[in-house]
């Protein structure tokens, strides 16, 4: 079966070509995309050539690459031995590619409920990080939460910690646009942290510091101005993928004296099968995402900024690598390809 791939085939190229795949295996869920949202961060870095993608990243960047991971799309066809889900049905993809048909196992895809969007679903499993990042925070109602860092995750960290019980939730980043953005989803204050009263001013509406940060930035000095900011014995997740390690913290005077808990959040500190208080597995972790949804607790459409056709790749992706004010969330649209 012909179908049509968006792939990075050399440093700082994106392509819309051609692929064959097969009729899916026993185990497996053909799907065809609807709605493919664009990560940002992972996605400047693989099509850069960043030697320092995932976790177990290396010096050996090699090209072509594939890459997107969070999209939606309706089940054409099913192998024999899948029995969650059928031909027809509204699904959303927990990982794999930037494809206009796929075959992926089944457990890697969920059914969407009725009356969610193809475009909120296409988010679900980006969502699943920042939901990650404040369960193991464990926010108390009434802790005040510092997030910092407002793209994508971020965002999303705002809205899941006022959830959680964090008040005040306060946010933190260089763009204007972007505090805008996270007060009228939730946030209580925001702040500019390249300001140099930043910590502050943060100190000052949280009664001397928060109790719980989502660091998002995944840069050195994210994380270094999150631990100022911190009260005694806080909890610090690291969820932004700090991609360089050529920064340094006073461990001694920021985490080894106040008692500061780090906590490592990729997405893939998590179990695979069974959840538990601080740790549910990601198809649990979408699925509350989808009802969250249902029940009007949150908004998610109304986060996306603009809409692409994936026949403009080369385009979109130029964007990304220059423009540092790339909105936050951008989905490729699928449906008439």
């Amino acid at each position: 079966m012909k179908v049509k791939q968006i792939l990075f085939t050399k440093v700082n190229t994106a392509e819309f070509l051609d692929l064959e795949i097969p009729m899916p295996g026993p185990d497996e869920v053909q799907v065809k995309t609807a709605v493919h949202t664009i990560s940002c961060g992972t996605e400047r870095a693989n099509i850069t050539g960043s030697d320092s993608v995932g976790i177990y990243g290396g010096p050996n960047v090699t090209f072509p690459r594939h890459c997107g991971y969070s999209s939606s799309g309706t089940v054409t066809a099913v192998g024999e031995h899948v029995t969650d889900v059928k031909a027809g049905d509204r699904v959303a993809v927990l990982g794999y590619k930037y494809q206009s048909y796929q075959n992926i196992p089944q457990e890697a895809v969920i059914k969407i409920p009725d009356g969610v969007s193809f475009e909120t679903a296409s988010m679900a499993y980006i969502t699943t990080f920042p939901m990650a990042a404040v369960r193991k925070t464990r926010i108390e109602v009434g802790e005040p939460v510092l997030i910092m860092g407002l793209g994508i995750l971020g965002l999303f960290s705002t809205m899941f910690a006022r959830l959680a019980g964090g008040t005040p939730v306060v946010v933190a980043d260089p763009v204007q646009e972007r505090r805008e953005l996270a007060l009228s989803l939730g946030a209580d204050y925001a702040f500019d942290p390249t300001e140099p009263d930043f910590a502050d001013k943060v100190k000052s509406v949280t009664d001397g510091g928060a109790a719980a940060a989502i660091e998002v930035t995944g840069v050195g000095a994210g994380l270094n101005s999150a631990l100022d900011c911190m009260r005694s014995f806080g909890r610090v997740a690291l969820l932004g993928c700090t991609r360089k390690s050529d920064f340094t913290i006073d461990y001694y005077r920021k985490v080894h004296g106040p008692g500061i808990t780090l906590i490592g959040a990729h997405t893939l500190a998590r179990p695979l099968y069974e959840s538990h208080p601080g740790y549910f597995t990601t198809r649990d972790d979408a699925k509350a995402f989808f009802k969250l949804c249902e029940l009007g607790r949150m908004d998610a459409d109304k986060l996306v900024m603009e809409t692409h056709d994936p026949r403009n790749c080369t385009e979109v992706f130029t964007r990304l690598i220059n423009d540092k004010n790339f909105p936050p969330i951008s989905q490729f649209d699928w449906r008439n390809i």
